[in-house]
């Protein structure tokens, strides 16, 4: 039995004790004496009363009372005879319970919340269940936990945090599943191996069923094994001989398919697999065939170059990570989506790859790369300065507001806007003007040296109504008619289809006024008329499916109509910044290039080629930087027939390419390491073995760092710990939302400020840990019972037995009590000023 207090705060009121000290010195009453000291004490204990009320009071009582809370898991492991089992478990304790109350929580990965849906089974987890099983119970009972599962957990530490807890946990084991499956339980392959090396590949099938199964392996995209084989009961291995291609990393990945089996989604496994061997580029061009003397000049320098169209750009990091270096050769941002360029900003910052851009038509701001994550990691900025003897332009922006652009494709169309009128020179010009079901001039034609102000007047632009881009028109015409810039452009863009027009006719006036049109169509837009629009307007159109490429085709769109962005006149390339990649390749007796695309080199990047002009070096011709733990470089001329021409027969051609490639590609020191990777209930265990080859001795006492890149491009440092001579090791915990994927490790070993190692590497993890076949995992469920005074495996009734080990506190709240007393005392103060007790006595007497 005992006390405590749920406000204790308020037992500073206890110091008024002193005010009623202080009345009770200095009071002017005449009562008697004994009256005055009655009233001091009814008034000491009424304000006692109320402050230990307001304080909460509270009578604490000892209770064995219990609360049942069962904890059932409902994870996919668990099948149905398992869960039936479960079910008559916890039925069963409910008949027998009385007066003891009983609730259930269901749990996988999370737990369930009142009458939510369990989202996700993929994973066991019985820690996070434990908090909200905690806070169902009141105070006033005994917590006892009751867990009803298999015992294999594959997220959180149930264990610990039971000790934490405090309460009892009763364990009952659920059995295995005894449902036919097949489970493919590994894909063993070597880490790394030399180019056309054979190699054996291992492939660990799990059945609880003899079974027959049909095998599927695959060497990239490519099916090299398809054959039956027996299963017995328990594991199954089976081996296949292998060959490497020249590729720098190739995915193995093997299917299962078993007449029977339960769970489909076990039946996959993936592994990648590292080979040494020539340095491997990817060369993008927007017609293949125009490069390849380029790919043939580095194949001469013993550099593998695969050749492909804007469309064959990897959509993956590991398919990216195949590569040493990208070239991306005459390729628009508008065939790239914003995924694809976030790769490749990965690639280069975090996996240490190379980018180069040449020049072209479609390459730098002509190709719409000014504020996109390409511009970022490139060492010049896709925007430049217009000479003064270059043409003035004048530019109308016509953008649909109609509902259908409400939000995202709105916002979007208002910062391409912007970002057309920032790429604009001061002595160009600009208006916007927005339709709906009419047209409006958001911004009268005016100098681009008010870009605040237009800016501003975008930003007011709101979605509403229908489509009439006639309208529009009708207003671009009359704003550009108007101006005396030399060059003319509208760029249209819409979403939807609009209402009838004379389209031709408005159109065919503008191309009179030396007016240009391009139109962009934004998902169901009435393309067959914007690409009328833009035909007899001698413009471009485009469709766009995809509403972030608004930004990229409005960049391209005003670097193109400017037409100050090309200078096709002869020159020889300048040495700025000699460097030893160049050192031995006589430039000054290279013959000319015959064009370029304006850049302007970035502040902190290696400016090493310019133009020529009269003056000496002009504008950037090549610029590299390091971006990350990559490098990246720009070539604002071409290495094919419109500007290379003459480059195309140089006796150095071959040798400057190659080397300058060599500069930029991913740099990978891995003679004397090797690096192992394997997988572990869900996690990645990396063991890198490092010795110096010069000095035949292991590298100790070295800073190891792994950067690991999950398959949402998220990132991550790890430290590697020296465990044994020339040794190093990292534990890396995969993400536990999503987490199938690739995921890439950059491993960097450093000797002060040397770097010794360098590797890059990827692993492929597949299907959940909860999907592997596993017996009852007993072990745990007993240690956890007995760790908390629990009951392991116990009958239903023997839940209900009295617990003398484990004790509640029944609280009772005083305060009721404490307030109706001082009500009465307080009814005893006023009697006690109103009535002189001398004066009663004596009436008293008298009678």
């Amino acid at each position: 039995m005992s006390f405590e207090f749920t406000h204790p705060q308020y037992l500073i009121g206890l110091i008024f004790i002193a005010i009623i000290l202080w009345g009770f010195r200095y009071s002017l009453t005449d009562f008697s004496k004994t009256q005055r000291f009655m009233l001091l004490g009814v008034r000491l204990v009424i304000l006692i009363l109320i402050v230990l009320a307001l304080a909460g009071l509270t009578f604490l009582s000892p209770t064995h009372e219990k609360m049942l809370v069962f904890l059932l898991d409902q994870s996919r492991s668990i099948d149905s005879a398992a869960n039936e089992k479960a079910q008559q478990f916890i039925e069963t304790a409910q008949k027998i319970a009385g007066k003891t109350p009983i609730q259930v929580v269901a749990f996988a990965a999370s737990p369930q919340i009142q009458n939510s849906e369990l989202t996700d089974k993929n994973e066991t987890n019985i820690a996070a269940a434990l908090k909200p099983a905690l806070a169902l119970i009141p105070p006033r009972y005994v917590p006892h936990l009751v867990i009803l599962s298999d015992g294999n957990e594959t997220a959180g530490d149930i264990l610990t945090a039971a000790v934490r807890g405090g309460v009892a946990i009763s364990t009952v084991p659920l059995p295995a599943s005894a449902e036919p499956e097949v489970q493919l339980a590994d894909l063993k392959l070597p880490t790394q191996i030399r180019q056309g090396e054979p190699f054996y590949l291992d492939i660990v099938i799990q059945s609880n069923y003899n079974t027959e199964a049909i095998i599927t392996l695959y060497k990239d995209s490519f099916k090299v094994v398809d054959e039956t084989k027996t299963l017995k009961i328990g594991e199954n291995i089976f081996r296949f001989r292998q060959s490497a291609d020249d590729q720098r990393q190739q995915e193995f990945s093997v299917t299962v398919v078993a007449r029977g089996d339960t769970i489909l989604d076990n039946n996959h496994a993936s592994g990648l697999l590292f080979i040494g061997g020539k340095p491997r580029v990817l060369l993008i061009d927007s017609e293949p065939k125009t490069i390849r003397d380029l790919a043939s000049a580095l194949r001469e320098q013993d550099i593998t170059a695969e050749v492909r169209p804007p469309e064959g750009v990897p959509r993956s990091l590991e398919e990216l990570d195949h590569f040493d270096a990208v070239i991306l050769s005459n390729v628009p941002a508008t065939s790239l989506t914003m995924h694809q360029m976030n790769l490749l900003r990965t690639y280069l910052s975090d996996l240490g790859g190379g980018l180069m851009m040449l020049g072209g038509e479609q390459s730098f701001g002509l190709g719409g790369y000014y504020k996109t994550p390409i511009e970022e990691i490139l060492p010049v900025r896709c925007d430049f300065e217009k000479e003064k003897e270059k043409p003035s332009l004048a530019i109308a922006l016509v953008i649909d507001r109609s509902g259908s652009m409400g939000g995202q494709k709105m916002e979007l169309a208002k910062d391409a806007a912007k970002a057309a009128v920032e790429l604009l020179s001061p002595r160009d010009f600009a208006t916007v003007i927005a339709f709906d079901h009419e047209s409006y001039v958001v911004c009268a034609m005016q100098n681009a040296v008010s870009t605040g102000t237009i800016n501003a007047a975008i930003s007011t632009i709101e979605a509403a109504g229908g489509t009439n881009i006639y309208s529009g028109l009708i207003d671009a015409h009359e704003q550009l008619r108007r101006t005396s810039a030399k060059l003319k452009h509208v760029i249209l863009l819409t979403d939807g289809h609009s209402s009838p027009g004379d389209y031709e006719g408005i159109v065919r006036q503008m191309v009179n006024d030396q007016i240009t049109v391009s139109t962009v169509g934004v998902g169901d837009a009435d393309n067959a008329l914007l690409k009328m629009i833009a035909e007899n307007g001698k413009g471009r159109h485009y469709s766009c499916n995809d509403p972030n490429a608004i930004p990229q085709i409005f960049a391209k769109e005003t670097m193109t109509a400017s037409k100050s962005a090309i200078h096709e006149i002869p020159f020889v390339p300048v040495i700025v910044t000699p460097t030893e990649v160049l050192a031995d390749i006589d430039i000054e007796t290279a013959p000319p290039l015959l064009g370029y695309v304006v850049t302007r080199a970035k502040p902190t990047s290696q400016f090493i080629l310019a133009t020529q002009k009269e003056t000496g070096a002009g504008e950037p011709l090549l610029v590299w930087w390091r971006y990350g733990l990559g490098m990246s470089a720009a070539f604002s001329s071409d290495a094919k027939s419109r500007w290379g021409a003459e480059w195309l027969t140089w006796s150095g051609y071959s040798k400057f390419w190659a080397q300058i490639i060599r500069q930029v590609m991913r740099k990978s020191d891995q003679r004397g390491s090797m690096v192992e990777i394997q997988q572990h209930s869900g996690n990645i265990h990396l063991t890198l073995d490092a010795a110096d080859e010069a000095k035949d001795r292991y590298i100790n006492d070295a800073t190891g760092q792994t950067t690991v890149i999950y398959p949402d491009l998220n990132k991550e440092e790890i430290t590697l710990q020296q465990t044994a001579p020339g040794r190093y090791e990292a534990d890396i915990e995969l993400k536990k939302t999503n987490y199938q994927g690739g995921y890439h490790l950059q491993t960097a070993l450093k000797l002060g400020e040397k770097n010794m190692v360098n590797q890059s590497r990827g692993v492929m993890v597949g299907y959940p840990e909860e999907l592997r076949l596993k017996p009852t995992n007993n072990e745990l469920l007993q240690r956890l019972a007995e760790s908390t005074g629990g009951l392991f495996n116990p009958k239903p009734e023997e839940l209900f037995r009295p617990d003398p080990n484990h004790t509640a506190w029944d609280a009772i709240p005083l305060w009721s009590y404490l307030l109706t007393f001082a009500a009465g005392l307080f009814v005893l103060d006023v009697l006690l000023q109103r009535i002189d007790l001398r004066e009663s006595l004596k009436i008293h007497s008298i009678r």
